[in-house]
């Protein structure tokens, strides 16, 4: 029996084949094309194959809770408490950007100028139109065009949609107290696209659109994007080392569950929306040779993945992270009170 995991990104197709006995994993689409590219890379090198299903980081809760996979994956993290109520563990991949995506004839990418405040008003409805003064003022001399503005969304469980609203929640009161931050909310406005692909497919559709995806669907559909304001006050591009700006300054060594938000960092270079993506797998494995697997693979995603990260605008987590995480698995992952894998 054999089983087709193919990662759909800006119309490119990556396909690997699994035996049955191979690794299956659901959720995040964010992180879908490195662990697409990963999955090829590792089962040319070792036989084993994943089986990864990039249905939303709902969905990869809902998965891992119901125990029909091997892992879950999620954009957003899972407090302490809720990771101990599901005898849940988690640990971070890799570290992306959310990007503002628009369908504007005659402007270039990095052409528009925004802010969280009005991304806010944009996203509730009350900035309509393309050349609306709160737009204008923040882009003097550029030729906005007279269009209405559409709103894009994502229709599924999200944890784009976590990082993007709650990044909104801290810029735009009224976003706060009308909607607020989860990785499913009632939108004020707008059409919904399932996944990264489906928003970005409905952009590039829509004159005069405007959504969000992660920044490698943005690079691969070579979508126009919006410089964003940073904490700084500064207009920063979304790129793998304004990523990384963000991502430098973290808590990493000390936060509890490894609960990680990249949101609004000070950096004068961050990007404001940057997030890490999140693994979630059960503390007590009830079948340790496939709790082994899992690990063994993000331990070689660690150890050998970097670049294929870095080549698709990901930013690995840095060296020292990846240590304490790697001593994490071995007290944090067991069967039968032992260590499923111990990374070297």
């Amino acid at each position: 029996m054999f089983k087709t995991f193919v990662a759909s990104i800006g119309g490119l197709a990556i396909a690997t084949t699994a035996a049955a006995a191979d690794l299956s994993g659901a959720g995040a689409t964010f992180p879908a094309p490195i662990y697409a590219k990963w999955a090829e890379t590792y089962r040319g090198q070792t036989g084993v194959g994943l089986n990864y299903q990039p249905i939303g980081s709902g969905g990869g809760i809902k998965q891992i809770k119901a125990k029909t996979v091997d892992f879950g994956a999620s954009d957003k993290p899972l407090k302490p408490a809720e990771l101990a109520a599901s005898g849940l563990y988690q640990f971070p991949t890799v570290v992306g950007g959310v990007v503002p995506v628009m369908n504007l004839p005659g402007i270039r990418p990095g052409q528009i100028k925004l802010s969280g405040a009005l991304l806010g008003d944009i996203f509730l409805g009350k900035v309509t139109r393309w050349n609306a003064p709160q737009i204008a003022a923040l882009n003097p001399g550029v030729p906005l065009p007279n269009l209405p503005i559409t709103v894009v969304h994502r229709s599924d469980g999200s944890g784009t949609s976590f990082l993007f609203t709650s990044y909104l929640a801290m810029k735009n009161p009224a976003w706060a107290s009308q909607v607020g931050a989860s990785d499913s909310v009632q939108w004020p406005t707008g059409l919904g696209g399932k996944g990264n692909d489906g928003v970005a497919a409905f952009v590039k559709q829509t004159n005069g659109a405007i959504g969000y995806v992660e920044y490698a669907y943005a690079k691969q559909n070579r979508s126009t994007y919006a410089l964003m304001q940073n904490k700084a006050g500064k207009f920063v591009a979304p790129a793998a080392p304004a990523f990384a700006a963000a991502a430098a300054s973290a808590p990493w060594l000390r936060s509890p569950g490894n609960y990680v938000l990249l949101l609004d960092q000070p950096s004068p270079a961050a990007w404001p929306i940057t997030g890490a993506t999140f693994i979630l797998v059960y503390r007590n494995q009830a079948n340790a040779a496939k709790g082994a697997q899992v690990l063994k693979f993000f331990d070689w995603a660690y150890s050998k993945g970097d670049g294929l990260a870095a080549g698709l605008d990901y930013v690995p987590l840095p060296a020292n992270v990846k240590g304490l995480l790697k001593k994490q698995w071995a007290r944090s992952v067991t069967s039968g009170g032992k260590p499923v894998y111990v990374a070297k």
